[in-house]
């Protein structure tokens, strides 16, 4: 049995069996039949649960004449968000925002869940950040065939015709090698960061380990932002009038 996070224990103890058969209706063999929910999984589901609950509070507290302070938390992370991609894109990025807010928010809030006893980051397992990264690359490919139909597979075939054929491989494996760049910027700095953390606590366990915990919240604003940037980044080209 792998070891596991109490919430980890407590999902495979009520959902064991049935997520079992699940997996193994679609011929997936879990490696542990008695806990085939790991902690990454569990602590997704986690920050998943926390940010629909979060989202359901906001929206029953919506108010235009007495906005509450989670109202204007939303507002601002929006607007942030909206101006930014808007200083890249151009007007009518609105359809875009929810996305990318929703993006920032999962990867924030997953950073830091590993600062709370008991939990850990899920964003610190490669994993984690593979899927996000795989989320953002087909979002903006889906985004790009939306703005331009089957005119944006000319992205991939080079400002001239006769230099498709060495273009669209290199394009290819410039866009999967996007998704390696962010999955690896991410998931490294969150299971340094989680490593360091737990070093100097086990080292020093008064004191000094506040300092590493206020540089862990630092790295983790910042790598959020920079994945919904490199994200916006992405999708900025991918809609681009030019393709």
């Amino acid at each position: 049995m792998p070891e596991q996070l109490w919430f980890t224990a407590f999902l495979n103890h009520i959902l064991a069996s049935p997520v079992t058969a699940a997996l193994r209706a679609i011929h997936i063999e879990p490696e542990f039949s008695q806990a085939p929910i790991t902690n990454g999984v569990s602590m997704e589901l986690l920050v998943f649960s926390f940010l629909v609950l979060l989202f359901l509070i906001a929206r029953a507290g919506l108010s235009v004449e007495k906005p509450g302070a989670l109202q204007h938390v939303f507002e601002g992370l929006n607007g942030f968000v909206d101006h930014q991609s808007e200083e890249m894109m151009g007007h009518g990025v609105e359809s875009f925002t929810p996305f990318l807010v929703v993006l920032m928010l999962f990867i924030l809030i997953s950073n830091l869940i590993g600062l709370i006893p008991g939990f850990e980051s899920p964003t610190a397992l490669a994993v984690v950040p593979l899927g996000c990264a795989i989320v953002a690359f087909v979002y903006y490919q889906a985004q790009g065939f939306k703005h331009h139909g089957i005119a944006y597979l000319k992205h991939f075939m080079g400002p001239m015709w006769w230099l498709a054929i060495i273009m669209i491989p290199i394009e290819i494996i410039s866009h999967l090698a996007r998704m390696l760049s962010l999955t690896i910027r991410l998931y490294a700095n969150m299971y340094a960061g989680d490593m360091v953390t737990l070093v100097f606590m086990s080292l020093v366990p008064v004191g000094v380990p506040v300092v590493f915990l206020l540089l862990h919240v630092g790295v983790s604003l910042l790598q959020a932002y920079i994945f919904v940037l490199l994200t916006t980044v992405y999708l900025a080209g991918a809609v681009a009038e030019e393709h």
